[in-house]
């Protein structure tokens, strides 16, 4: 029986910049912090990604100015 494995949002906290962009286009995964940057709703550096955002998260990782998004599949533990 295949499984996916769940997936997370890599964020590259060395590139980005805090335009803001990925929480425009994920609003309900991601907030901003005092300086801009995005910071996940359930506080985990990497938020875990629900199945039905997937699409979003794809589009908002193609959008990012700096390339600073990842979408990642976590191994199963």
């Amino acid at each position: 029986m295949s499984t996916k494995s769940p997936k997370v949002l890599h964020i590259d906290w060395t590139t980005c910049e805090g335009r803001g962009l990925c929480t425009e286009l994920l609003p309900t995964l991601l907030t901003r912090d005092e300086w801009g940057y995005p910071l996940a709703y359930d506080r985990r550096r990497e938020p875990h990604i629900p199945t039905e955002l997937e699409t979003d998260v794809q589009r908002a990782v193609k959008l990012c100015p700096k390339a600073s998004l990842r979408m990642v599949s976590q191994p199963d533990r």
